[in-house]
């Protein structure tokens, strides 16, 4: 038997982002972002992004569920890829937006807005994802 990591890191990904709007079960949006970013990693065509971006969507899942420590491991993962891989962009601006974010749920302020203006001053080529990079950090 063949297994498709990628589809199912894909549809993980969006089942994550479904029971983070509807909160309907904690557990499994946790277990769901954990398997979404591990089948990334085994997809054959894995790139740093795709990493990066799995680890950000599990700190934001620990954020939405209170859980700091563990969405600032994960926020710093994602920055650890991109640092490592050269990423900037989009990847970059949502990497320190999640340490921003785990850091705002540990309740500690100065590193929150430290953060948040990295993430603010980076250049984010698109229009539209910069617009919600900003729609982001407002929540902030």
């Amino acid at each position: 038997m063949t297994i498709d990591h990628r589809r199912l890191g894909v549809d993980l990904f969006n089942e994550v982002w479904r029971l983070m709007e509807t909160r309907e079960d904690d557990d499994r949006m946790i277990h769901a972002a954990h398997a979404s970013r591990y089948h990334w990693g085994e997809a054959p065509e894995c790139k740093p992004e795709n990493l990066a971006r799995g680890e950000w969507q599990v700190s934001r899942v620990y954020t939405v569920v209170g859980l700091h420590e563990a969405a600032l491991w994960h926020g710093r993962r994602c920055l650890d890829i991109c640092e490592a891989h050269g990423l900037g962009d989009w990847d970059l601006a949502y990497a320190y937006e999640a340490i921003a974010r785990a850091y705002k749920t540990a309740g500690a302020a100065p590193e929150a807005e430290a953060y948040k203006k990295l993430a603010s001053d980076v250049t984010v080529a698109e229009v539209d994802d910069r617009e919600q990079l900003e729609k982001d950090l407002a929540t902030l």
